[in-house]
């Protein structure tokens, strides 16, 4: 697909959702405005209780005083990268999705100016990167092991500059292909090992 009708299709097929369910926690997937646009992603801090050292979209939970899914992402964004909310250009959200602990998360997406100086929240963010959305889309699914308390499970990831994309926000840019480019990435739920992939050919 040309990198210049990327942005075009986007802002062509995403919308608001009509019915407003009030969501746990809210992202934003920002992507910048330009002829290869790239996906804002962030690395969570090393030492955060949850999802520690994880690749993720800018966000978090619901405050009492937010008032809807967009305040949250965009107050999450602003708190964690220093993105300022007018910079962001909104063109749509995409469904609903449930992470691991059961909470309703909202991906909300926009469209951002290229080489904005965004800063790190030391505290939450260890690393914010682009990601180009071109390369995204065509990256294959590498297993990505996850340790339980008696076996091990195979998940799908794109493995891009050195970062592992994974779970919810991989989940997310799935979504992202399918509602805003008419694009359908093959993502099982769980991959075999690579050690029995390997046997197979």
């Amino acid at each position: 697909m040309d990198d210049h009708s990327l942005i075009q299709l986007l802002q062509q097929r995403l919308r608001f959702s009509r019915r407003i369910q009030p969501a746990h926690a809210a992202v934003l997937i920002a992507i910048t405005n330009e002829p290869d646009p790239k996906v804002l992603l962030t690395r969570r801090s090393a030492y955060l209780n949850s999802h520690a050292g994880e690749v993720s979209f800018p966000g978090g939970k619901r405050d009492a005083t937010d008032t809807s899914n967009i305040v949250i992402a965009l107050r999450e964004a602003q708190e964690e990268t220093g993105l300022n909310p007018f910079e962001v250009e909104l063109i749509g959200d995409l469904p609903m999705h449930r992470a691991r602990n059961g909470m309703l998360v909202k991906p909300v997406v926009g469209l951002i100016p290229a080489g904005l100086e965004l800063n790190p929240q030391p505290s939450e963010i260890d690393r914010i990167f682009y990601v180009s959305l071109d390369e995204l889309m065509h990256a294959p699914p590498v297993p990505y092991e996850v340790h339980y308390a008696h076996q091990s499970l195979y998940f799908p990831s794109m493995r891009i500059n050195n970062e592992i994309i994974w779970g919810l926000t991989a989940r997310m840019l799935i979504a992202l292909f399918k509602y805003g480019l008419n694009y359908k990435k093959e993502w099982p739920f769980l991959l075999n090992s690579p050690t029995f992939q390997a046997r197979k050919y």
